[in-house]
């Protein structure tokens, strides 16, 4: 009974000893389940994608129970006089309806006002539009949030008090400068982030008299990856964007969020995770910081609920993290890590961009050149890109100079 008891304690105690990592086979993502060989990209995407992408859909994330376009759409606001005349503000509202049900989110986009259309950054924010610049007329979203007293969100309301707060996170005059725009969204918009599937957008698509999705439907991450491709409907039409050239980025569980945009959006041109760790970049089979089994008993309701079968049980993963980057190719991927953030497992980071290389390879695209990670802040800027920084988790300004200089070559920027 002790050995047991002691067994499920260390459940609870994440390892940070690159010795105690568990030895395991790294999937090749160049050989199918049934172990026949992908030669050339024709194999890739006839045979290998689809089966990963079918893998991932319906054991981790979720698949989406139906189809759920725009209703319409509002620009609720806009100015031409933004960051001393350089830029141009647009707030744009999306509202959807389905099944006498009814949500909206908006988007806050900062354009360069010199260029007819701009490339854009999308991804989403954690506290509300208004936290990402010391902007008055941002639109405080409505909108249930966690509460954080030192960002003034109490009883899950968003507040004035937190105008601004994230601005250090959004290099928005950075991405100016270099000719390239931002969308934002609040993502607690598209879905609350908290184990409930009673609002957000789960129940515009439930059928007689569900509560809550299907074991192989949509958890929260894959809901907030919809909402990013609701958004890119959007961007298409908006003439004052460059819909070739949108790039998905985000943080932490934004950051798994936006690998799976970019997955299972291609018109998404360039995909970016900072500090996505367990779920998004990093090796599954690695159980190292954050595990599959504390991620789906700390945030259940993320991943769908099939994904819980591998709670304590990676060894039985088919397939992992650079299998799902793979997914990416041969459009350009950029993975980042802190050198702080450990939870994350930064080398399981890297490892993952190192081994979906192969795939990039198959399209003639360089990515990762060798196991060995590279020194700090000394980024490998190839398609498949990688940068380790100082510091710990968060995005920074450093950040950013490194993405939007990666940007602009892979996608011809000028």
């Amino acid at each position: 009974m002790f050995i047991e008891q002691l067994a499920f304690a260390q459940q609870f105690v994440p390892n940070y000893d690159e010795s105690k990592v568990p030895q395991f086979v790294v999937p090749d993502p160049l050989m199918t389940f049934k172990q026949k060989k992908v030669k050339n990209v024709k194999d890739w995407e006839k045979k290998r994608r689809p089966e990963l992408l079918e893998f991932f859909t319906q054991n981790m994330f979720g698949e989406i129970p139906g189809e759920l376009k725009i209703s319409s759409y509002d620009v609720v606001e806009e100015s031409g006089d933004v960051f001393s005349g350089k830029a141009k503000r647009k707030q744009v509202e999306l509202t959807f309806e389905k099944n006498g049900k009814t949500i909206d989110f908006t988007i806050l986009l900062y354009l360069p006002e010199n260029v007819k259309k701009a490339p854009v950054f999308i991804g989403y924010n954690f506290y509300g539009n208004h936290t990402v610049a010391d902007d008055a007329n941002i639109i405080i979203s409505g909108a249930w949030a966690d509460n954080n007293e030192s960002f003034g969100i109490v009883y899950n309301q968003l507040t004035e008090q937190s105008r601004g707060v994230r601005s250090n996170r959004w290099a928005i005059e950075k991405m100016i400068d270099a000719g390239m725009g931002l969308a934002t969204i609040y993502y607690g918009e598209v879905d609350p982030d908290r184990n409930d599937f009673t609002d957000g957008i789960h129940p515009l698509l439930y059928v007689d008299d569900q509560k809550q999705p299907a074991n192989n439907e949509w958890g929260s991450i894959a809901a907030w990856s919809w909402g990013l491709s609701r958004a890119m409907d959007y961007l298409e039409k908006d003439e004052d964007v460059d819909a070739s050239k949108v790039i998905v980025f985000g943080h932490s569980r934004l950051g798994k969020t936006s690998i799976w945009a970019g997955v299972t959006d291609q018109r998404f041109a360039a995909v970016i995770s900072n500090n996505s760790g367990c779920g998004g970049a990093a090796l599954s089979k690695r159980k190292f910081g954050e595990t599959v089994w504390r991620i789906n008993n700390s945030f259940p309701h993320w991943f769908c609920k099939n994904f819980h079968n591998y709670s304590n049980n990676e060894e039985l993963l088919p397939a992992d993290q650079h299998e799902l980057l793979a997914l990416i190719a041969p459009r350009p991927l950029y993975v980042a890590s802190a050198e702080e953030d450990q939870w994350a497992d930064p080398r399981g980071e890297f490892l993952s961009a190192f081994y979906a290389t192969p795939v990039y390879q198959l399209y003639g695209k360089k990515g990762i050149p060798s196991n060995i990670m590279p020194p700090v802040n000394s980024p490998i800027q190839h398609t498949v890109a990688y940068h380790i920084r100082t510091g710990a988790h968060d995005v920074t300004d450093y950040d950013w100079e490194q993405y939007i200089k990666w940007a602009k070559k892979e996608l011809n920027i000028e």
